[in-house]
């Protein structure tokens, strides 16, 4: 696979970037990160040119990022069978416990969840697309959720595209470190997140 990539990377140039940066956004297996260190490596040898290949990248996941949250918003009005999201709505079934919790749940990522896009686009790279569905499916407002996937899709780039220019000399390498560190990261967060989950029935289960 890694082969593969790096011969196709200079072939078919800033069309593969974008393309393989929208569809890991989309949770298809693509080596975005991969396919993003290859451009700065083959950028630092001239045979592309570093901001086209940084902007090429950029646009694929913002694209990619749009398009998972339309999905989500789509596919959870289709679920739901009901009105888009209302935060200042009470649960349909107050009496039902799972309800209230996904509920609140739901209250809590449209509200306080720009900061969970911004770091999921490239501290825990892996929960982007997810993130990108849900996002949708609760209704986070439009605006927040591309300011917030922006910035952090910016950072993702910059980041991988500036290591594969700087280390273009170890590419497959400096690859498999950073695959490592992001699957560590994601465990990480994963416990975080079931941390928060406990906690808040816990204290639901306190006061019913």
């Amino acid at each position: 696979m890694t082969e593969t990539v790096l011969a196709l990377v200079p072939t078919y140039g800033l069309g593969l970037i974008a393309l393989a940066t929208f569809l890991s956004c989309l949770a298809l297996p693509m080596p975005a990160s991969l396919v993003m260190l290859s451009a700065g490596g083959f950028a630092a040898a001239g045979d592309l040119v570093l901001w086209q290949a940084a902007a090429a990248a950029l646009a694929g996941a913002v694209l990619g990022d749009q398009a998972g949250y339309q999905i989500g918003r789509i596919g959870g009005r289709l679920v739901s069978g009901r009105a888009p999201f209302d935060r200042r709505a009470a649960p349909r079934a107050p009496s039902d416990r799972r309800a209230a919790l996904r509920a609140r749940a739901t209250e809590y990522l449209a509200t306080r969840g720009s900061w969970a896009v911004f770091f999921s686009r490239w501290l825990v790279s892996p929960l982007g697309p997810y993130v990108n569905f849900a996002g949708g499916a609760a209704q986070l407002d439009w605006g927040r959720f591309t300011r917030a996937g922006v910035a952090g899709e910016a950072i993702w780039v910059a980041l991988y595209i500036g290591l594969g220019a700087a280390f273009a000399e170890d590419i497959v390498a400096l690859a498999d470190l950073l695959g490592s560190a992001s699957g560590l990261l994601v465990a990480l967060a994963v416990a975080g997140g079931l941390a928060a989950w406990l906690r808040a029935a816990l204290r639901h289960r306190a006061h019913p």
